[in-house]
């Protein structure tokens, strides 16, 4: 959640900063290295996509072909693994691990797993937050500077909010590990990867996991700036 007028208290998120642009440069990387190695399997990703999801009952969960790249999701609503065109044809090992960790979302929601049942039902609360939390502290911050001591409440009622979008956050690490952790497994139990091709599905998937953890970093140090910028109020 972008929050970049400058003063000194930006430096806070400098850490932040840096580990995404690292994360977005590994996981880049990680994904055009093995998105042009090809699996031995032989199929594309929405072909194991299919066959993992049957192989765990799953029939009723449809798969879908997306415009754009690593656009690939599950949608909860819809029971529907979404998969980018790449990854949705190609046989590469890459495509493969994010089918399969989208797969991996599926028996979590079949499965009722906590993470992720919570993450579902708190996002509506989560995205209100991030759309109002910033205009409402930015503008409790700017008119209580002339002495509007009421109008440090919208400040409060914000950083309250953007705590509501650094839980999201915090819950989406273990949703997101947990979910790698079953693409894994299921891409080598059900034999579609040897040892060998899993290590590379693996550094795929480790990669954009620091994505997620970065994002993490920046909302909690986000929020860490709002309080010391609450503080200059008092």
């Amino acid at each position: 959640m972008p929050f970049f007028f400058f003063d000194w208290t930006f430096y806070l998120l400098i850490p932040a900063l840096l580990l995404a642009l690292w994360a977005q440069g590994r996981v880049k990387s990680a994904y055009a290295r093995y998105s042009q190695v090809a699996a031995a399997a032989g199929m594309p990703g929405a072909t194991v996509a299919r066959q993992l999801l049957d192989r765990n009952g799953l029939q009723n969960v449809g798969i879908e072909e997306v415009p754009g790249d690593l656009s690939d999701h599950y949608d909860p609503r819809t029971r529907t693994v979404r998969l980018s065109a790449a990854n949705y044809h190609q046989p590469s090992l890459a495509g493969l691990a994010v089918a399969a960790h989208e797969c991996g979302h599926a028996v979590q929601h079949a499965k009722a797993y906590a993470p992720l049942a919570f993450r579902t039902a708190f996002f509506p609360v989560a995205g209100f937050g991030s759309r109002m939390a910033i205009p409402l502290f930015f503008i409790g911050f700017l008119f209580s500077a002339g002495g509007g001591g009421n109008l440090t409440v919208l400040m409060d009622i914000g950083i309250l909010l953007f705590a509501a979008f650094v839980v999201f956050n915090l819950v989406t690490l273990p949703v997101e590990f947990d979910a790698s952790r079953r693409a894994l497994a299921m891409l080598q139990g059900s034999g579609y990867m040897s040892q060998t091709e899993v290590g590379g599905a693996r550094k795929v998937l480790n990669a954009a996991a620091w994505t997620y953890v970065a994002a993490a970093t920046m909302a909690l140090l986000q929020m860490v700036r709002l309080i010391v910028l609450r503080g200059f109020r008092d």
